[in-house]
């Protein structure tokens, strides 16, 4: 018989199975074929706020489709934040890749219902979601099947790379800088970095310097934790060394993986998979460091601010869990899509009130800076609290603002800069030299956990 907890549990799972189309109609894995007709069934569902578009192809020629949703599909609308959800980057850890085939369908079929949250959600942000980074390896764990899947089998892509280490190495860079006060945020690439990554990652590096993302999630496997940068230790040399390795937004890191893990079904309760995680978060280096990792290349490189989510212990669960899984992960995928509206944002202007792309906003006592859009708008995420601004750029002079942050919507601050006078020293930060010395080309082992 069972218990009181047991009849809830079941009753809830039927509630939404029953309410939500998404999880009735399929309930299996998708393997390429079946996950394109997917994309594109919902896209013809819901054809007025989604577009299907493709950011490359990988190393054996499938398309890195995406699905995006938004009230103006293909348009970036001043002061409305572009999120962006990435899964199966390894291509045996599949559970994000279905999540967010079914999260597609429920942003699409609940939109239609008229549910005023997912309005919301989509009439005020761009929402993009790449199910499936790594497609190759997927097919070849995906041969194997759930029940006979090894650990590493389809981890790599066709050639074998663990895309999650194949990334520009931009925090050896950042942690060279630190020792000569120079720049942490929008670092350079080095010298023929295209040669240097795989298909893949070179599409997601493309598609990061064609949108500016403000926030996003790679979905993983192997663990049941919200994993937060920097992944790399500043002691990565030493072998085997796990130590903390916060970015100067730490805590606003620690909210974000708090947001997903509070709104899961069990991963805040901390013990999953043999593993501890007060909270149900951790940060990267703290749990085993790991260079080249995408989550730490988007905040040194871009705008965005990127967590790991490790969402089972089975890399591959069987597609009878899927209902479960879908349970426990739908209402933290919504809500930390919702954390994208928290901070602040706004206009950058000149004298003529013409918006001003690639102006630096900084936070006074956080060092680590954003720029505005190609069409001056900004979004800079902060917990509530009162902080000084400032916005720069070069020819202007700056200036600066104080601004109050609660903890509902984004609080809107614009800045009009001024033309400043000819021969005026603006003490604009500037970009350092492109190249890394030579001593940090070479990083540690990989480690081949789950993320």
């Amino acid at each position: 018989m069972l218990s009181g907890t047991s009849l809830v549990w079941v009753g809830a799972l039927l509630l939404v199975l029953v309410a939500s189309p998404a999880c009735t109609s399929d309930l299996q894995h998708h393997g390429y074929e079946e996950m394109v007709r997917a994309l594109f069934a919902v896209q013809s569902q819901c054809s007025y706020v989604t577009r299907l578009y493709s950011i490359g192809r990988s190393v054996e020629g499938r398309h890195l489709y995406v699905l995006e949703f938004s009230d103006n599909p293909s348009i970036h609308e001043p002061l409305e934040p572009e999120f962006k959800y990435v899964g199966n980057m390894h291509g045996n850890e599949v559970l994000g890749r279905e999540l967010l085939i079914l999260l597609a369908r429920f942003l699409c079929e609940e939109y239609q219902a008229g549910n005023q949250r997912i309005t919301s959600l989509v009439h005020n942000t761009r929402i993009h979601i790449l199910p499936s980074m790594n497609p190759d390896g997927y097919e070849v764990a995906a041969g194997q099947g759930p029940e006979l899947n090894g650990y590493l089998v389809g981890r790599g892509n066709a050639r074998d790379v663990d895309l999650n280490r194949n990334f520009p190495d931009l925090n050896g860079l950042m942690y060279y800088y630190e020792k000569n006060h120079g720049r942490n945020h929008h670092l350079p690439l080095p010298d023929n970095w295209e040669l240097q990554v795989e298909p893949e990652t070179l599409a997601v590096i493309k598609w990061m310097q064609n949108y500016n993302f403000v926030l996003s999630a790679n979905l993983h496997g192997g663990a049941v934790v919200a994993n937060y940068p920097f992944d790399r230790s500043r002691e990565s040399r030493i072998r085997g060394k796990t130590t903390y390795s916060a970015t100067p937004d730490d805590k606003i890191f620690q909210k974000l993986a708090k947001t997903y893990s509070y709104a899961h079904g069990w991963m805040h309760k901390g013990w999953n998979c043999g593993d501890y995680f007060e909270d149900g978060i951790t940060n990267g280096a703290s749990w085993y460091s790991l260079t080249k990792g995408m989550q730490d290349f988007n905040y040194l490189y871009t705008n965005c601010f990127e967590i790991t989510l490790e969402l089972s212990c089975d890399k591959f669960p069987p597609a009878s869990a899927l209902p479960r899984e879908w349970l426990a992960n739908r209402e933290a995928l919504v809500s930390y899509m919702e954390q994208v509206h928290h901070g602040i944002k706004g206009m950058i202007y000149d004298d003529n009130n013409n918006p001003i792309g690639n102006a630096e906003i900084s936070v006074a006592g956080i060092n680590h800076d954003i720029t505005s859009g190609s069409g001056g708008d900004y979004f800079r995420l902060l917990l509530p609290g009162t902080y000084t601004v400032t916005a720069s750029a070069e020819g202007y002079q700056p200036s600066t603002s104080t601004v109050t942050v609660g903890p509902a919507e984004a609080t809107q601050l614009h800045f009009y800069l001024k033309t400043a006078a000819k021969g005026t020293n603006l003490n604009v930060k500037g970009h350092p030299g492109r190249k890394s010395p030579s001593s940090l080309a070479k990083g540690p082992p990989a480690n081949l956990g789950p993320r």
